[in-house]
């Protein structure tokens, strides 16, 4: 019932509901609900056992006067037959599937919001079924039926592809509008997520969306603001939606300094219509004051109130945590060999106070990732340092666990050369005082598997293609889904990547969106627990053994 919750509040606001006459709200599994025979039931939920089970003893005592039920996903005849049992009453109006078994995050993304699909590099058979009936219920929503293709390295990905497939040769009912249906090119891509890939494609994120998700955390839409100093009360939780907010919509791809700006612009167009309320606006601190200070424009602009409250809780917390300075030390980390210098960085960032627990990890597990081999590696000395300053147990073992997880013994070569990364360029861009940028021009890896693939250049050999049968054409629609999780980096890649590719469209999935915190849970959920600094002091293996 919870997960249906989150299904609907995604896409549907309580005032839209509102507006459709549904005027009460209530889980199936809520306990002394009261019977309200003049109303009508809409039920919603996941064709679970559990949620059968829910309807047949609600079905045998009826609160409402009739039953309109809708299942997200395909649901079993044997099911079917015992709801019609337990109607005695004969309440039950209408029985549909409404396939809608996933979390619709943007336009073009969506999640499971599942952690730790895999135990070691195996799949949880319990979260292998969940993903399976997520990525059915998707396909049948988006009605596509297509050709299959999944990352050759990865045993996850290949039984993933299997599931999809034999689920939809057991549903070939409900999958009968793919014989009806135009034959346009399709493809489905399984990938895997790997720590290498998150920590070196991801240094810390300065689009607002991202930006947002990293230091604040996104929850089905919702930013818990609660910890924010003086925090007023109907802040304490915002929503951020790009479909009810036009705002977020406009901004949610634009790099921090031009969001300040744009603010910044909305409420300077507000004082031009109040000539006699003119003050200088050259702060986030002024921004707020302005807002605080006038109760009639925090009133018709509570999007953009919200929005000041969050950019300056960003804008705080880049300060606070000295972020500037570290993502510049990630991104050399991340694109370049040179270990003394990334050495030496790496450590002055851990002397300083300012750098929080979990970016001095972070920093040491980009380290640990890159120079995992090299002759002079240093990972003792630093996790040493770390045990220094204070940093816990539990982020000094996850970098052992993160190497573990995805070091070069798993992903075999490096995914790439310094002569392949990208090149990154360096702005600090002053586009408001107080909220410096870092804008970079930094791809995801997973632009480069989807330019290729969309160029069709992506090798089979690494890969293939689920069954006999491949694609001649170049893809036309494409559903890209990440096993360990997607990040709003790469939401952001395949948003450019359809606005640059006319006649193609890309849907991301994910088992769930990361951040670094989820990340490192999904590490620690996958079993990946690492060894306790103590023990992980072991000297470097020599060059030659590489």
């Amino acid at each position: 019932a919870q997960t249906s919750t989150g299904i609907v509040s995604m896409v549907y606001t309580q005032s839209e509901i509102l507006q459709k006459e549904v005027y009460l709200f209530e889980r199936l599994d809520s306990a002394n609900r009261e019977a309200m025979k003049h109303l009508k039931a809409i039920c919603f939920l996941r064709p679970t056992k559990e949620n059968v089970e829910f309807l047949i003893q609600e079905l045998r005592r009826p609160k409402y006067s009739i039953y309109f039920i809708y299942f997200s996903n395909v649901i079993s005849k044997s099911d079917v037959k015992s709801l019609a049992e337990a109607d005695e009453q004969e309440v039950v109006a209408e029985v549909q599937e409404f396939y809608g078994d996933y979390i619709a995050v943007n336009p073009h993304v969506f999640s499971l919001n599942l952690l730790g699909c895999c135990q070691g590099r195996n799949w949880d058979p319990a979260q292998l079924s969940r993903t399976t009936q997520g990525l059915t219920a998707l396909l049948l929503s988006l009605k596509k039926c297509p050709m299959i293709r999944y990352q050759l390295s990865s045993e996850a990905a290949k039984r993933l592809a299997e599931c999809v497939k034999v689920q939809r040769e057991c549903k070939l009912a409900c999958f009968e509008f793919s014989l009806r249906a135009v034959n346009f090119p399709m493809l489905f891509m399984i990938l895997l997520r790997s720590s290498f890939a998150f920590l070196f494609h991801h240094p810390h994120q300065w689009t607002y969306q991202a930006m947002v998700h990293e230091l604040l955390g996104i929850n089905n839409n919702r930013i818990d603001l609660s910890r924010v100093p003086g925090i007023s009360k109907d802040l304490r939780e915002v929503v951020l939606s790009a479909e009810n907010d036009e705002f977020y919509a406009n901004n949610m791809y634009l790099n921090f300094a031009e969001i300040g700006s744009n603010i910044k612009n909305l409420m300077e167009d507000f004082q031009r219509r109040k000539p006699k309320e003119q003050q200088k606006l050259e702060s986030i601190a002024d921004m707020k004051a302005f807002v605080e200070n006038y109760p009639q424009f925090k009133k018709m602009s509570g999007t953009v109130s919200k929005h000041v409250t969050v950019v300056g809780e960003l804008s705080r917390l880049v300060g606070e945590r000295n972020l500037l300075e570290v993502s510049e030390v990630e991104q050399e980390l991340a694109c370049q060999n040179d270990h003394s210098s990334a050495l030496q960085n790496v450590r002055r960032l851990l002397q300083n106070p300012k750098v929080s627990e979990l970016d001095a990890a972070r920093l040491v597990m980009l380290y640990a990732l890159h120079y995992e081999r090299h002759s002079s590696g240093s990972l003792p000395g630093l996790l040493t340092e770390l045990k220094n300053r204070g940093v816990s147990e539990k982020y000094r073992k996850l970098v052992s666990a993160v190497v573990e997880y995805g070091g070069k013994r798993i992903r075999g070569s490096d995914l790439f050369s310094p002569k392949d990364a990208v090149a990154i360029t360096k702005q600090f861009l002053k586009g408001l005082k107080g909220v410096e940028n870092v804008y970079t021009q930094h791809q995801p890896l997973l632009h480069e598997t989807l330019d290729q693939l969309i160029k069709g250049k992506l090798k089979d050999s690494q890969y293939p293609y689920l069954g006999p049968n491949t694609l001649r054409d170049r893809p036309q629609d494409i559903i890209v889904f990440i096993i360990g999780g997607a990040t709003y980096e790469e939401a952001l890649t395949v948003y450019n990547l359809n606005r640059t590719n006319p006649g193609v469209r890309i849907v991301l999935g994910g088992t769930t969106i990361h951040n670094t915190k989820s990340f490192l849970e999904e590490v620690t959920a996958s079993g990946f627990r690492g060894r306790s600094t103590e023990s992980s002091q072991v000297a470097p293996r020599s060059s030659s053994r590489r």
